[in-house]
């Protein structure tokens, strides 16, 4: 049974704050793996294996009650499991903050999915929101020029990633009846799949490395993915979506600043605009939400 919204207590805001920096800066220890040789497939593989075999018992409690909405709960896995590999893969190889502004396209396919798949409606402010984000998608992969040069692999990965992300939000949704502790572990055992297979097709598994290298992945894994997870699923059950959603957009924030001033990245004027585009689509989207959801309350 999911807690009602707290309004007065600052619990939950701060575990949304603390779980959106977290979230945000989960790129520089993905680097610094990366560094020393671990794929980012192997990262996703090891690091989300862990916590979904600490999640097992759990889902194997709850069976009873996610059992008559398997097939919705697989699905959840496939695309959680493919946003969270592909993000990650991402992150490695790429810029972050250009990934991160690509990712971060996930509303627009949210409620383009929502429209199709769950009949919601898109009022004039989700179709202001909707065109924002993609002109800043576009400045962002580079304007007019983006129509004579495809998207790089790794926009590509990017990309893939925040539209995974929505549908996996949008069959969330759809899966009534499923408690949200199955929701959530399904995802890293997806990921792991996900991961496993990706790296297994590509020839590039565990490597051989220090005892110690592995023992700071599986705590990377347990404390700052698990505090992460554990934070978010605090904030969003005891906030309203809207409140929620605003407070989590500072992942964004928390990515880009400190990609600029640990990673040493710069800002083009070009992802200043395109990023302030989607940005302000997020918002927008957001904002409408909350309008809805205090008429509702």
């Amino acid at each position: 049974m999911t807690a009602p919204p707290a309004r007065n207590s600052s619990a939950p805001v701060l575990a949304l704050l603390a779980s959106a920096v977290l979230w945000g800066m989960s790129w520089w220890p993905l680097k610094q793996f990366s560094a020393v040789g671990i794929s980012g497939n192997a990262m996703a593989l090891v690091s989300y294996g862990l916590l979904a075999l600490v999640g097992l018992p759990v889902l194997w409690a709850q069976r009873a009650l996610w059992r008559p909405r398997v097939g919705l709960l697989l699905l959840i896995a496939l695309l959680g499991g493919w946003a969270n590999t592909a993000f990650v893969n991402a992150l490695v190889l790429g810029d972050v903050v250009r990934v991160m502004l690509l990712f971060y396209l996930a509303p627009v396919w949210g409620i383009l999915a929502g429209r199709l798949f769950l009949h919601e409606p898109i009022t004039p402010r989700r179709a202001l929101a909707v065109v924002l984000a993609l002109f800043g998608a576009a400045t962002l992969l580079g304007g007019p020029a983006a129509l004579a040069v495809p998207p790089t692999p790794i926009d590509l990965l990017a990309l893939s990633a925040g539209m995974a992300f929505a549908l996996n939000n949008v069959s969330t949704r759809a899966a009534h009846g499923v408690p949200l502790a199955s929701k959530t572990l399904i995802v890293f055992v997806g990921c792991a799949v996900v991961a496993g297979a990706a790296a297994w097709s590509q020839g590039n598994g565990i490597p051989p490395l220090r005892a110690p290298t592995w023992g700071l992945l599986a705590l990377f894994s347990l404390t700052w993915l698990g505090l992460a997870t554990l934070a978010t699923q605090f904030g969003v059950s005891h906030l309203e979506a809207g409140r929620a959603a605003v407070l989590l957009i500072l992942e964004l924030v928390a990515a880009v600043v400190s990609a600029v001033v640990i990673g040493g990245e710069s800002l083009t004027a070009r992802e200043l605009i395109g990023g302030g585009l989607i940005a302000s689509a997020a918002l927008i989207e957001i904002r409408g939400n909350a309008t809805r959801k205090e008429r509702w309350t």
